[in-house]
């Protein structure tokens, strides 16, 4: 099977790519001077330098430690491709974190929720309780005189000890 690091014409996939200093998905160049010797035509990822704050990244990384052969163009990716790939690839990951992030929110609104329910349930339980305590004090028969401290005229016992 082929890759793209087999065809001297092919452009690796976005994710592949290793990252210059800057943060960035490097830009796959053809080498075009004579010099270093036996360098001439191979590929390379270099910074595509497209940070504004003027200085200068001097990330660069083979990727053919000898020339493939001829290379039809000198540019492997034109600096018009590279910008492309790289807004589609943050588009990309933009909608995947929203999507995260949507996600996140739909899995803390029915977290909450259920702790709603439980809490409404617990509730509904202890007022069920109270409302059961209630039905069963007024239901228990009336106490005797006697057993309440009185004697039978109403008057209170005295306990000595």
């Amino acid at each position: 099977m082929s890759t793209w690091r087999d065809d001297p014409n092919a452009i690796p996939p976005w994710n592949e790519r290793p990252k210059c200093h800057c943060g960035f998905r490097t830009w796959l160049q053809v080498w075009t001077d004579p010099l270093p010797q036996g360098k001439k035509g191979c590929r390379f990822f270099k910074c595509p330098d497209i940070d504004d704050d003027f200085k200068a990244c001097t990330f660069m990384q083979w990727i053919d430690t000898r020339p493939l052969g001829r290379v039809s163009f000198n540019e492997v990716e034109t600096k018009g491709q590279y910008y492309a790939r790289h807004t589609q690839a943050w588009e990309e990951a933009r909608l995947a974190r929203e999507e995260q992030e949507r996600r996140v929110r739909q899995q803390q609104r029915e977290a909450a929720l259920k702790i709603q329910e439980e809490q409404f349930q617990a509730r509904e339980a202890q007022l069920k309780r109270e409302a059961d305590e209630q039905k069963n004090r007024y239901k228990e028969p009336a106490q005797s005189s006697t057993t309440d401290g009185r004697n039978k005229k109403g008057k209170f016992l005295r306990f000595t000890q």
